[in-house]
């Protein structure tokens, strides 16, 4: 005879059958509402090359309009001035020293191309997965090698793009030799300009997925050298090893300044294309789109290359510490949400797009027991309202800085020096001798910070 179970028996079976769902399948309705996300990252992009961030050379409209349709910040820093540690921090909203010291610069293809970020790092990409996001990634990765330190491992649905820290632009092969055009999973060589080729994938990805909310990342190679415009021709071969001023490209001139200005002309003619596409398809009003870069520019090369790109009137460049080499553009558009034509001056970090991006999809931080590094910006973003006051970190090696408002600690091998940003945003006058406390102060944070993350 059939009996009717206990009340608390069925409640524990509903609750119990809750827990198995997908993130995702908990609200339908928020599910629905959720905004897509287009994070737009360019490689080595410094702080004064686009209109809207001062430069005079470079005609950037696209990102321009972005900017006067959105937020800019004029305080927003990549965790660190090379490719890989930004790469890390923002895809897990951890310092990347976390995942070990080998995350503080570029991971080698010659020395590291066996290591990557371990697959047990939690990726943006697989968080909004699990809530039900398509995701795709078309462009640079630079997180490891081959399988399985590559993308489609780590929460993409799809990828296309390069795994190396640097391409030929036109022939897509890597500084040692080897073809490095990927398709998901496997190499897939394509003709074509890298730009070009990058915003074709990203376009067909939000055209295939219109109906359905997406997390599309794409990460341009340019205007990362070999500094090669989209009128240039490929000119590394199979087989053979560029690590040497062979991988900066056929360039008739030390004088970089022309060919950037062509490689930065063709990202925001991509930015143009993609923003084109989401206003066809009637996305822009449910799309939340962030632009940044991964580093500040360089300046100079060694070899005697010059006039690369400009970091407007911060000190240093990439590969640097000082302001130059990790204060970056940085752009938020979403329109009705997010004030048109607005700035902010607070202190912010790439890490930060992790916990932010997942509060405006209304989606938690599955694993409670652990602690992000970066914080939500939402509040920022939607109202206008400053995250806490906190003391930010950056090292590379030797290299090592401190921030905390106003105040700057830069420590270089042994020397240090500390800065008052709000006066001297330019790093030129050492305040040292003058505020000891201060210093004494940075000091001691950087030496807890560094016990914590090296454990």
């Amino acid at each position: 005879m059939f009996k009717f179970a206990p009340t608390y028996l069925i409640l524990l079976l509903i609750t119990a059958g809750f827990q198995c769902l997908p993130i995702q399948a908990a609200d339908s309705s928020v599910q629905k509402n959720r905004p897509n996300i287009v994070l737009i990252v360019v490689d080595d992009l410094g702080y004064g090359d686009t209109g809207c961030y001062g430069s005079r050379i470079n005609k950037t409209p696209h990102i321009d309009k972005l900017a006067s349709e959105g937020m800019k910040f004029n305080d927003f820093h990549s965790n660190g001035p090379m490719c890989t540690p930004t790469r890390a921090a923002l895809l897990t909203g951890k310092y990347q020293q976390r995942f070990g010291r080998k995350f503080e610069a570029a991971i080698s293809g010659q020395t590291q191309y066996d290591e990557g970020l371990p697959l047990k790092a939690f990726t943006i990409a697989e968080a909004l997965k699990q809530a039900g996001y398509v995701t795709g990634m078309f462009g640079k990765w630079h997180l490891g090698y081959h399988h399985p330190f590559i993308p489609t491992e780590q929460g993409f649905d799809e990828f296309r793009g390069l795994v190396s820290g640097d391409g030929d632009h036109h022939s897509h092969i890597d500084r040692s030799g080897r073809k490095d055009w990927w398709n998901n999973n496997e190499i897939e060589m394509e003709s074509g300009y890298s730009v070009d080729l990058l915003t074709k994938h990203s376009i067909d990805f939000i055209e295939r997925h219109q109906d359905e909310q997406f997390f599309l990342y794409v990460p341009h190679l340019a205007i990362h050298f070999p500094w090669q415009g989209p009128q240039d021709k490929g000119y590394r071969q199979l087989g053979t090893n560029y690590h040497s001023l062979k991988k900066l490209g056929q360039l008739s001139s030390r004088n970089i300044a022309s060919q950037v200005t062509k490689m930065v002309e063709s990202v925001d003619q991509s930015v143009g294309q993609i923003m084109a596409t989401l206003k066809k398809l009637n996305l822009e009003e449910n799309t939340i789109v962030f632009f940044t870069s991964d580093n500040g520019g360089y300046l100079n090369y060694e070899g005697g290359f010059h006039n690369i790109s400009s970091n407007g009137i911060y000190r240093g460049q990439k590969t640097e510490v000082y302001e130059g080499g990790h204060r970056v553009p940085a752009i938020a558009r979403w329109p009705g949400k997010i004030k048109a034509g607005s700035e902010t001056d607070e202190t912010t970090m790439t890490f930060d797009l992790f916990p932010t991006f997942l509060e405006l999809a209304g989606i938690p931080y599955p694993h409670k027991k652990e602690k992000l590094d970066g914080v939500t910006i939402a509040p920022l973003l939607l109202n206008g309202i400053a995250p806490e006051k906190r003391t930010l970190f950056w090292r590379m090696r030797s290299l090592k800085a401190v921030r905390k408002g106003i105040w700057k600690l830069v420590m270089i091998k042994k020397e240090t020096a500390l800065y008052n940003l709000e006066k001297d945003p330019g790093e030129k006058n050492d305040l040292s001798a003058q505020f000891p406390r201060i210093l004494a102060q940075l000091k001691n944070e950087l030496q807890k910070w560094e016990a914590d993350i090296d454990q």
